[in-house]
């Protein structure tokens, strides 16, 4: 599906450089002359966003590694040199560490997208396994990133997240002793987690340059979940797609720059601006908004390595997804029932984030059991069964028919869903 490229070099140099190695023809066939199914929704323009941000976090870092000193006893005061001495480093933390939330904001949505539209839905399995690995890496490199201030909420943040692994039988805790770097939180953990945090993005855009291999070569997915089938149902990506990802990018811009700008430490804790000290614990250690639903499902179990295994479960089980959903219609527009269930996930999934921000006591450890079991019986039960139970609605038979509607509002001419067992 990657498309051919009509593009023909006319100075000399040009055809010099594509006669050993095409790569102008390859952008123009992968990024200008590549078929895009001429439905897409602003929700597509997300996964344009979530580039933008990984060019911003990258620059952003670089620049700020050059002023930060990765030392337990110079760490917190080199944030602050940042922040009051460096031209122009309170911006670049600021943009840094709130781009990380809007990083997670846009992962989310992309994310989401993709399970209402069935985007994981074969041929795009792979497609959406590396995004689920970019995930993991994203949250890996955003845990890291936290500790470095080396703040009050970084330093217990470590101390708990790092506390967890212990709980792996016979390697637990040579694992977390490795990540120590010796038997406490330290400077060698400093160290270390500088190092991949500053590793990790590179990794990331690796794996974001097969993530879009990945959708070019099976196409992109779309609103109907109907495969192209003639040239009249896609456009080229430039200009349509460009300028349509361009302004989305300028309107989360927005957004972003007044976080930054107007209320940079919105997302963040109080207590990370004050120096860490392992004589004094917080009242309440809670990492970043990001992590919320992952921590509450972390602490609905009573058991330390059954917690454990539900917190990464709950990733894992993204990975399989493809196989979990038994619906032969693709999009979730043309199925009511499970409209119903993806908007009690998404629901569900909300409350998971403010329960893990709350004690975890009394009431809140009760609803975190609840929405915990929700959430994999989602994947488990509730997405298997509605293969078998539910009649979905009259899928058009291509994406122009669903597009140029008649005047009911009702696809002209449109075929049978597939049978449903």
């Amino acid at each position: 599906m990657a498309g051919h490229s009509n593009y023909v070099p006319q100075s000399a140099a040009a055809k010099w450089l594509e006669s050993r190695l095409p790569v102008i023809s390859l952008m123009r066939g992968s990024f200008v002359d590549f078929p895009t199914p001429k439905n897409l929704n602003y929700w597509w323009t997300f996964g344009g966003i979530l580039f933008f941000m990984l060019i911003a976090q990258l620059i952003t870092g670089i620049v700020l590694a050059m002023h930060y000193t990765p030392n337990a006893g110079l760490a917190f005061d080199s944030v602050e040199h940042i922040m009051r001495d460096v031209n122009f480093g309170w911006m670049l933390r600021y943009l840094h560490s709130n781009g990380a939330s809007m990083f997670f904001i846009a992962v989310y949505i992309h994310i989401f997208r993709g399970l209402y539209y069935g985007s994981y839905k074969a041929p795009r399995e792979i497609s959406w396994i590396l995004g689920v690995i970019i995930f993991l890496i994203m949250m890996g490199t955003a845990f890291m990133g936290y500790v470095l201030p080396w703040g009050q909420m970084s330093f217990w943040g470590a101390t708990v997240i790092t506390n967890l692994f212990s709980a792996i039988p016979m390697v637990g805790d040579a694992i977390r002793t490795w990540l120590w770097g010796g038997f406490a939180v330290d400077n060698a953990t400093l160290n270390r987690f500088f190092s991949l945090h500053y590793l990790l993005p590179f990794m990331i855009f690796g794996v974001v340059i097969l993530h879009v291999w990945a959708f070019h070569t099976t196409g992109n997915n779309n609103p109907t979940g109907v495969q192209p089938k003639t040239k009249q149902d896609t456009i080229p990506f430039h200009p349509y797609y460009t300028v349509k990802d361009f302004f989305a990018i300028i309107v989360f811009m927005i957004v972003f720059a007044w976080f930054a700008f107007y209320v940079p430490n919105y997302m963040g804790h109080p207590d990370n601006y004050i120096e860490a000290n392992p004589l004094v614990t917080p009242a309440h250690i809670v990492p970043e908004w990001y992590f919320l639903p992952f921590y509450a499902i972390l602490r609905a179990v009573p058991d330390k390595l059954g917690g454990v295994a539900a917190m990464f479960g709950a990733i894992a089980v993204l990975f399989v997804l493809p196989w979990l959903d038994t619906s032969k219609v693709r999009s979730g527009a043309y199925r009511p029932l499970f409209k119903q269930f993806f908007w009690i996930f998404a629901l569900n999934a909300v409350a998971l984030g403010y329960l893990g921000a709350m004690p975890a006591e009394g009431t809140y450890v009760l609803l975190a059991r609840i929405c915990t079991v929700y959430y994999f019986a989602h994947f488990l039960i509730i997405l298997p069964m509605l293969g078998f139970l539910e009649k979905p609605r009259p899928v058009p038979t291509s994406i122009s028919e669903a597009v140029l509607k008649s005047g009911s509002g009702k696809p002209a001419g449109a075929a049978a869903a597939p049978e449903t067992k």
